[in-house]
C-alpha cells in the first residue's frame, strides 16, 4: 500500500514547556486500520492534532497526501483538513441544530448545492441508525446518538483519512462495538482509520488493525508492527 501520511522526528511544545511529542516517527498506509494507545497524558490527543492539521509541529516533517503539510500555506489548509475526518471526544455538535442539519453542516460550508445534500444526509442517518431521530436535536439525544451524529457528520464528505479521539470513551460497550463496527465499514470502503483509545478489548475487536502505542510522548511501536490476526477476508 502507498504512505499516505509520514512523521519524520516530530516534536511539539507548548509555550516554553518540556515537549509533548518527542522524535515521533511512523507512516500511515492508505486503507489500513490503526489504533493509538497510550495512559492519558502520553500524547495521543496532541498527535492526533498535528494529524489533522489543527496544530503545527514544533520541530520535524510531516507529510500529508505526499506533500509537506508543514509549510503548507494557509490558503491550501481548508482544502487539505476537507480531505480528513475528525470525530472529537466530546462530539462539537452544533446544539440548536437538529441531527440532519449537523450531518449536512459540511457539504454546506464545502458549498455543495442544497438540493445535492438531502440524499447523502439521509444515507448517513440510516448508515449510523438515527433515520427516526432525524430532526432531533443534539441536547435530547443520548450519548451514543450523539457519537453516531458525530461520526456521520466526520465521514459526510468521503474523507479519505478518519481519526477519532476516545470514540467509545463516553459510551457503553454494546454502544462501543456497534461504534467500531461502523469505524470497521467505513475501513473496509477504502478510508484510512486512526483511533485513538485506551481500551485493549476494544483493539482486540478490530482484527488486522495495527497498533502504535504513545508513551510519555514518544512512539514506542513507530512500524505498526504489533498486529492482530487478519480479517478472514484477508487470510
Amino acid at each position: 500500500m502507498a504512505n499516505i501520511v509520514q512523521f519524520e522526528n516530530v516534536g511539539l511544545r507548548y509555550g516554553t514547556g518540556p515537549e509533548t511529542l518527542s522524535d515521533v516517527s511512523f507512516t500511515l498506509e492508505a486503507g489500513a486500520f490503526y489504533f493509538l494507545t497510550g495512559t492519558s497524558g502520553a500524547g495521543k490527543t496532541s498527535l492526533l492534532r498535528l494529524l489533522y492539521l489543527a496544530q503545527r509541529p514544533s520541530r520535524g516533517i510531516i507529510r500529508l497526501f505526499g506533500e509537506d503539510a508543514v509549510t503548507l500555506p494557509r490558503r491550501r489548509l481548508p482544502g487539505f483538513r476537507r480531505r480528513i475526518g475528525v470525530v472529537f471526544q466530546d462530539f462539537r455538535l452544533v446544539s440548536h441544530l437538529s441531527a440532519y442539519d449537523n450531518i449536512a453542516l459540511p457539504l454546506r460550508i464545502a458549498g455543495v448545492p442544497e438540493p445535492d445534500i438531502d440524499t447523502p444526509v439521509r444515507e448517513m442517518l440510516a448508515w449510523v441508525g438515527l433515520s427516526d431521530r432525524i430532526e432531533a436535536r443534539p441536547p435530547t439525544l443520548s450519548g451514543g446518538e450523539q457519537q453516531r451524529v458525530a461520526i456521520a457528520r466526520a465521514v459526510i464528505g468521503r474523507p479519505e483519512i478518519l481519526v477519532a479521539d476516545e470514540p467509545t470513551g463516553n459510551v457503553d460497550p454494546d454502544m462501543a462495538e456497534r461504534l467500531l463496527h461502523l469505524f470497521d465499514s467505513l475501513n473496509r470502503l477504502g478510508t484510512t482509520l486512526v483511533v485513538a483509545t485506551h481500551d485493549l478489548h476494544l483493539i482486540s475487536r478490530i482484527s488486522g488493525a495495527k497498533m502504535m502505542r504513545l508513551d510519555k510522548g514518544r512512539l514506542n511501536d513507530p512500524t505498526g508492527a504489533l498486529r492482530f490476526p487478519p480479517r478472514r477476508d484477508e487470510t
